[in-house]
């Protein structure tokens, strides 16, 4: 599993950037198993746009692994709802790994 800190030298929210990243789970899961995590990634969208914040996250199933897509204004992974998330996929016993983020084009890193 990959270390929970932001990237050096980048500020962890930075006005205009939006950051994507991926929790990687092998082997992969259905959508029935991960039901816990679908219901959290669609309740802290929810939240995150109460706050004014970007937070997205999308399932993505696959034949030799499930992904978990987060498109977020922030490059910190120790956020409540990232601990969360990491805290429900240890309870399923599944082994997951976590990307780099990047920017995403259009945003203010990529100009």
């Amino acid at each position: 599993m990959n270390a929970t800190r932001p990237v050096a030298g980048v500020p962890s929210r930075s006005p205009g950037i939006t950051w994507a990243y991926a929790y990687q789970i092998v082997p992969p899961q259905t959508r029935r198993q991960l039901r816990a995590v679908t219901t959290l990634i669609d309740q802290e969208h929810i939240a995150a746009k109460n706050r004014s914040h970007t937070w997205a996250g999308r399932l993505v199933l696959g034949a030799r692994m499930t992904r978990i897509l987060i498109v977020s204004d922030s490059l910190e992974r120790c956020r409540k709802v990232n601990r969360k998330l990491e805290a429900q996929l240890k309870q399923l016993d599944v082994g997951y790994s976590v990307t780099a983020p990047v920017a995403l084009p259009g945003s203010a890193a990529s100009s």
